[in-house]
């Protein structure tokens, strides 16, 4: 059985220091993809952009700087736990958004209820859905390359 978890968040697309727009992210978590999330960005004029990354990823970032290579999530603020910066790069093109880290939280303990943390693998069918998952992600990838 396929179940999920989604949430609206409206986030800070920051451009430059000078120039911001607040856009609006789907977060969404299924049962069949247990170890992930997916953002998607709808950013004005283009296409909807998904990022999948790991959740523990976001969990953590919400209150260290973690991540290496294409994502990164710290706070926004080394004293604060208010807001959170979430890091995207591909090649050379970058992206950068703000939240505020109540909404992720939220999203997250909706997560940890219907699979709790380190229990993704315990999930009946996980394996099963394991190559569907990945053709999935390497399509979502492709088409956005």
């Amino acid at each position: 059985m396929r179940e999920s978890v989604q949430a609206e968040v409206m986030m800070s697309f920051l451009v430059s220091e000078e120039l911001s727009f607040r856009i609006p992210v789907e977060l969404r978590y299924e049962t069949c993809d247990p170890y992930a999330v997916r953002l998607t960005f709808h950013l004005p004029g283009d296409a909807p952009v998904t990022w999948a990354f790991g959740r523990e990823l976001l969990i953590d970032g919400v209150g260290t700087p973690c991540g290496d290579g294409d994502v990164r999530i710290s706070p926004a603020d080394a004293d604060s736990l208010s807001e959170v910066l979430i890091r995207l790069q591909v090649g050379s093109d970058r992206a950068l958004f703000r939240s505020s880290t109540a909404p992720l939280v939220a999203f997250l303990d909706r997560t940890d209820k219907l699979v709790p943390l380190g229990q993704e693998g315990a999930l009946a069918d996980f394996d099963a859905h394991l190559d569907e998952a990945l053709g999935r992600i390497l399509a979502e990838e492709q088409s956005a390359g």
